[in-house]
């Protein structure tokens, strides 16, 4: 019967059937087109639309209200009989809501509480739907909701188990984005069901683009196979690929690989709030210095993902070491050779009630619906907080307690990829770090051998665009007179094309290379740097991926020395 309906519908229909529940939550893709499959064609209407004439079709009335528009209709004869009903009870109140229609929730309710009785007893069949429910009921504790809050909870939650509502042939509809914007007292109503869209999957993607344009016009406005981009545009809604058709069809602007991966890039971020970066980089792991082992690691991973082999994968990776080791690049590497667009979580979290989780939910949505996808946050420790953080209402572990959940859903393995980088692993909450969340933890440490110095020497110079006028690798370099991570070299022959430019000169000397070098002292934290090399240590899951210094190392000495280092430091 509901065949050509989409899934959410089909369980939205379902529900309705039951005749147990007449208040539903609709949430996720609200502002998208919905596919219908009619007599063997693809059809796409607005999700209004689609409730009104379609899914409520039969119903008498169809009322639909948002605090911007105030109260409207579907069609004029249900106006019509509304201002009647209004008109009369003006006359007996001696009001003049009919000509001044209030757009405020608590007096719209009154009205349309008191509409929908008559009707209901005149056998009279009404759904209402609100859009942007999430500002008539917003989500707030209990203490902080205010006075029209709290009306307006009475009266969705009277409506929703009032027998005589129940009885009848009457639903309410909520919309909005995310059901963490909605207040939790409604949400979480026994009479009152939430049903998700999801941005749309492959399929969909593929009807659609055949919906807008036969295969001769696609194949005339675009250098890209239909495949490829059904592919490519993973995480994209139907209104967002309508504007790559569009533009490509209107403006003659055939769409291209890289034309579509930053149309791609710029609807993502801007569906996301801007909360959402994409990670790119001209390099690859061959131009990562040292950490040979993860590099080879990281590079059958590279190859399980081009094989199709998502089952062998871990969860996510938990990247640690001292600060300078090269974690961000490492990964942004990985991300280039693998082929599968990185994305960083940018601040989400907001000074306003319910802000945060709102913004978390609409994130992890979007990586859902984007898979193949692989996910970097930074400075992890400090980012994700956890599970007993307090002082904020519970934000942060309510926030803690959504990642978690999601990162460790076993349908996303190879599909989405985390990548959560710190120098300090000990502060992480062991909900994270533990297998089926971030599974591999990959240790990087400061280059030691002769071979490490001079291949991270290299890659520096040529990170950095260092001209020598001669080939020259520096003895400090060679004979290890000098300990420098990543960031110390490449800060050292800055400053050699500094002392070369103050000179009047394009490339660098190995005098002045010398010079800067052995001037150059990077900023010392003796008992910092090595707590964090010893947690890295302590913290890697795999013994052939630590150097050989550290593979005999007593694991009970090492974690004494981490607790005496923690407690000098303080």
């Amino acid at each position: 019967m509901f065949d050509h309906y989409p899934g959410w519908a089909q369980e939205f229909a379902q529900k309705y059937l039951s005749r147990t529940i007449n208040q539903f939550i609709l949430h996720g893709n609200v502002h998208d087109l919905v596919p219908l499959q009619r007599k063997e064609q693809s059809d796409f209407v607005r999700l209004k639309s689609f409730l009104s004439e379609e899914f409520f079709g039969a119903r008498d009335y169809v009322i639909f209200y948002d605090r911007s528009s105030g109260i409207y209709f579907r069609d004029g004869e249900s106006k019509k009989d509304f201002n009647r009903a209004l008109s009369g009870r003006d006359s007996l109140l001696g009001t003049d809501c009919a000509n001044k229609m209030p757009k405020d929730p608590v007096r719209v309710f009154s009205l349309l509480e008191q509409y929908f009785r008559v009707r209901i007893d005149d056998k009279k069949s009404i759904a209402l739907i609100i859009d942007y429910a999430n500002t008539i009921v917003p989500m707030n504790e209990a203490g902080a909701s205010g006075s029209e809050d709290r009306t307006s909870m009475v009266y969705l939650s009277r409506w929703a188990h009032d027998p005589m509502f129940l009885a009848a042939d009457f639903t309410t509809v909520l919309l909005t984005e995310n059901l963490a914007d909605l207040n939790k007292t409604l949400v979480q109503n026994p009479y009152t069901t939430d049903i998700k869209i999801n941005i749309p999957d492959e399929q969909q993607r593929r009807q659609f683009i055949d919906f807008e344009s036969s295969g001769e016009e696609f194949q005339a406005f675009s250098e890209v196979s239909e495949k490829v981009v059904v592919q490519q545009t993973a995480g994209l809604n139907f209104i967002n690929l309508r504007s790559i058709l569009s533009n490509a069809r209107e403006n003659k602007e055939k769409i291209t690989h890289d034309r579509l991966s930053e149309a791609k890039k710029e609807l993502i971020e801007a569906e996301a709030y801007g909360l959402l970066e994409f990670v790119e980089t001209e390099y690859t792991l061959d131009d990562v210095a040292g950490h040979t082992k993860v590099k080879e690691h990281l590079r059958h991973a590279v190859q399980a993902l081009k094989s199709g082999r998502q089952d062998v994968l871990p969860m996510g990776y938990l990247v640690c070491g001292p600060v300078g080791t090269g974690k961000t690049f490492l990964v942004t590497c990985f991300a280039s050779e693998v082929g599968i667009p990185m994305v960083k979580l940018k601040n989400f979290r907001s000074q306003w009630q319910g802000v945060t989780e709102g913004n978390l939910e609409k994130i992890l949505g979007i990586l859902k619906a984007m898979s193949p996808v692989a996910v970097m946050i930074d400075e992890a420790d400090a980012y994700l907080g956890d599970r007993d953080a307090s002082g904020d209402s519970g934000v942060s572990s309510r926030v803690f307690s959504q990642i978690a959940t999601f990162m460790s859903d076993t349908r996303n393995r190879g599909e989405i990829i985390w990548f959560l980088m710190t120098a300090r692993p000990d502060l992480m909450p062991v909900d994270l770090k533990r297998q089926g969340r971030a599974e591999e933890h990959l240790a990087l440490f400061p280059p030691h051998t002769k071979e490490e110095r001079v291949e991270l020497f290299n890659a520096m110079k040529k990170k950095t665009g260092l001209q020598l006028t001669e080939e020259y690798t520096p003895q400090v370099i060679e004979q290890g007179l000098k300990t420098f991570s990543g960031a110390d070299m490449e800060a050292a022959l800055t400053r050699a094309k500094f002392r070369a430019a103050a000179q009047d000169l394009d490339e660098v000397t190995p005098e002045i290379l010398d010079l800067a070098l052995n001037d150059f002292l990077p900023p010392t934290y003796p008992e910092e740097i090595e707590l964090q090399t010893l947690s890295a240590v302590i913290e890697c899951t795999s013994k052939e991926l630590l150097p050989e210094r550290y593979q005999e190392m007593d694991r009970g000495e090492i974690l004494s020395k981490i607790e005496e280092l923690k407690y000098r430091i303080g």
